[in-house]
Parts: C-alpha cells; sequence; structure tokens
C-alpha cells in the first residue's frame, strides 16, 4: 500500500473464474490505495491478470458463502476506508472522483451506489431503476458481513448517515445468455436456501405470481420495453429467477443450502 498521510482507501474484490472482465474492473479502480483480490479457486487466469494488474491476492477455496468472503477481505484491507466492488462491475471516472471526495472527508457514513445496468451488449439508460447498495465503509466501522446473497454489514454505528453517489456503477452481470443462466441458478437457488431458514412457503403458484409481476414491473412500470431485445432478456430472466426460487423453496427444500458457489 502507498505511503501517504491522507485517508486511504481499500478496493476489494471477490473473484471466481472471472478472467473476461477482471481486467476493466482492476483498471477502473486503479485511483485507490490498495486493491485486493479474494478469490474461490478460479481456475482460468483470473488471478495471473489481477496479479499482472498489481492487485493483492489472496485465494480461499472452500467457499462458505458471500458474507464470510466478504470478511476475510476486510482482513487484508489495510487502509482507513473499503470500498467493495464486484468483478462484474467497473467504476467510472465520474464516480472514481465521488469516491475519492468521500474518503477525504474522513467521516464514518455509509455511501450507496446505484447500477446502470449493461447487458446483452448495451447500457439499458432508459430502465427507471435506482435501488442503491451500501459500498463504500469506513474500515473501522464495519465489525462482519452476514447473509447468504445480498449480505450486510454490521456496522459499530447501526444508524451512521447514508449517502448515495450521483454516478453509477456499470454492471456487466447478463453480457450473454450463458452468464445470465447461471446467474438465474445461483440466485434462484440462494434466494430459496434464504427464505427455507425463515419457513417461508414456496411452489408453482407462488412461483408463476412472483414472476409475472416482477415481469410487469420491469417491462413495463421500469421501461425495459424501450430497451428492445436487450430489455426483453433482461426482465424476462430475473421473472425466471423468481420463479425458480420459489418452485425450488417447495421442491428441493431438503437439498437447499448456502454454499453454493460463485
Amino acid at each position: 500500500m502507498k505511503s501517504v498521510d491522507r485517508p486511504t482507501l481499500c478496493i476489494g474484490i471477490l473473484t471466481m473464474n472471472e478472467e473476461r472482465r477482471i481486467a476493466q474492473c482492476i483498471q477502473s479502480a486503479k485511483f485507490a490505495d490498495q486493491i485486493v483480490v479474494v478469490d474461490s479457486g478460479s481456475t482460468d487466469r483470473t488471478l495471473d491478470i489481477a496479479q499482472e494488474m498489481g492487485a493483492e491476492i489472496h485465494r480461499h477455496d472452500d467457499w462458505q458463502g458471500f458474507a464470510v468472503q466478504r470478511n476475510r477481505l476486510l482482513n487484508y484491507a489495510e487502509s482507513e476506508y473499503v470500498f467493495f466492488l464486484d468483478a462484474d462491475e467497473v467504476i467510472t471516472s465520474e464516480l472514481a472522483i465521488e469516491i475519492n471526495n468521500a474518503v477525504q472527508s474522513g467521516q464514518p457514513f455509509v455511501w450507496e451506489t446505484y447500477w446502470l445496468e449493461v447487458a446483452f451488449g448495451r447500457p439499458l439508460k432508459r430502465i427507471s431503476s435506482r435501488k442503491s447498495l451500501p459500498r463504500l465503509f469506513r474500515r473501522d466501522m464495519v465489525m462482519s458481513f452476514e447473509g447468504v446473497v445480498h449480505e450486510h454489514a454490521n456496522l459499530t454505528i447501526p444508524n451512521a448517515p447514508r449517502h448515495i453517489f450521483k454516478s453509477p456503477l456499470l454492471h456487466y452481470s447478463r453480457e450473454t445468455v450463458h452468464d445470465s443462466l447461471k446467474k438465474l441458478t445461483q440466485y434462484a437457488m440462494l434466494g430459496a436456501a434464504k427464505r427455507a431458514k425463515k419457513n417461508r412457503r414456496g411452489g408453482v403458484f407462488y412461483g408463476i405470481i412472483s414472476s409475472v409481476w416482477m415481469f410487469i414491473r420491469l417491462y413495463f412500470f421500469k421501461r425495459a420495453f424501450l430497451e428492445g431485445g436487450p430489455g426483453f432478456l433482461y426482465s424476462f430472466f430475473i421473472a425466471l429467477e423468481f420463479f425458480f426460487r420459489q418452485a425450488a423453496l417447495k421442491y428441493d427444500r431438503p437439498y437447499l443450502n448456502d454454499q453454493i458457489s460463485r
């Protein structure tokens, strides 16, 4: 890590077979003082590329869930602030300026970002969606992460003020149909496992209702129809995830667990 006399920033990235995307992800994080990659057992060139680009790499092949990997990453963060970046995300130059300004403030706040989805070769700029996710924390505020999917941070200041960055993260999670099918399986099963622990009911009927509503919400209310074929596929795959989550909750309940690999 660089020797500086100002608040410093670590950008942490979780990886698993991300050789196609890791270079642009790390390149967008180059403004940070420390870049840490925690890998879950990649068998491609992910770690080679990350190391060539100057990232600090650590392997933990015993996958125990997203929260455990984030906790491991926290142990390697030596900076005053930590920003969690996924391998399928890219920080824009505008967002980098906002992140730097937040770090230099020295404040014990939580900063959130929202996504600009890049799906099937196209940024979906006309989808009306502003769901934000907490990404930047002062390191001494974060005790641990917990949760099966969309894990959350346990903070020393539970009611810390929250701010949302104006500039979005570019999110490349659905570049291809193949990527979308893999993500569908992963998130449907993890979501079902999370709901099984809460003794939620599932089944085909619940799946149909939830998936139809989600498709209508995304495609019409959130205006994904304005994005043509990519907008339809984006809405359809997320709706399918909702359906199979409910189906698995009933028919796969004895086999559900939160150890599904990335």
